[in-house]
């Protein structure tokens, strides 16, 4: 029963079961029709099993045969996918781009840009990850992503290509909600330590995770993304610092 089940032997199978007869199946695959009876018939005798009933004038498979083809499908899957891959990567494209965009990243723009690039028709499998402060140089330096969007501050030690796409300034933000907001005139640091700071955590999980905007407060509480920090502060449940481009009046 060594090498019974071939590749050859798990198309045949399959085209019999979609084409409903030996004849249109050895047509669909270029073969004559015994040398497709052939193939079977050895795969039923190496492996001891029936896996047509030929009783009928249609091709009917056996219980045998349906577990047969449904798990030979997965290996022709598979093995058709091995085949793109390797050609894929003979013509200078990556079989999967890890990318990780830092939260500060509005999630529509790479949609956009992934748009753009599914019309290129290339099998190439895309992992999106969210990353927050550190996280993004993080997620490169460990080797979690191939490229990296939005990533800010100072580059860590490593072979990495930048491209600079922008510049960030941030506003200190609280909601109407919030008690901070019938303030009148500066706030000083001693006012502001009162009350809690909403931050969004460092992601990093090699590099030294990072604090940004953090400020003496009574309470922290921490977040794993801008998006959820956004909805903390519209609650009234904390202030903190946002860029500019998020920061709308609430």
């Amino acid at each position: 029963m060594n090498n019974a089940i071939t590749i050859d032997a798990l198309r045949a199978l399959d085209a019999i079961d979609k084409k409903g007869s030996f004849a249109a199946a050895a047509e669909s695959l270029y073969k004559v029709p015994s040398a497709l009876t052939y193939t079977i018939k050895k795969l039923e005798d190496d492996m001891g099993v029936v896996l047509f009933d030929r009783t009928r004038q249609r091709a009917t498979l056996t219980p045998t045969g349906k577990l047969v083809l449904e798990q030979g499908r997965e290996i022709l899957l598979a093995t058709n996918r091995l085949v793109d891959s390797v050609k894929q990567l003979e013509s200078g494209w990556e079989s999967e781009i890890r990318i990780a965009r830092d939260t500060i990243i509005d999630a529509q723009i790479l949609f956009d840009v992934l748009h753009d690039f599914n019309e290129l028709d290339t099998n190439v499998d895309i992992s999106l990850g969210v990353e927050v402060l550190g996280g993004g140089w993080d997620s490169l330096h460990s080797g979690r992503s191939d490229i990296a969007i939005g990533v800010t501050g100072e580059l860590p030690k490593g072979m990495f290509q930048t491209h600079k796409i922008g510049r960030l300034s941030f506003a200190f933000v609280v909601s109407l909600n919030h008690p901070l907001a019938d303030h009148e005139g500066p706030i000083d640091s001693k006012t502001l330590s009162k009350y809690t700071a909403i931050v969004a955590s460092d992601t990093s999980q090699v590099l030294p995770v990072r604090d940004s905007g953090l400020f003496n407060s009574r309470r922290v509480i921490r977040v794993n993304s801008v998006e959820s920090k956004l909805a903390a502060q519209i609650q009234g449940l904390g202030v903190g610092y946002f860029p500019k481009h998020i920061a709308n009046p609430i």
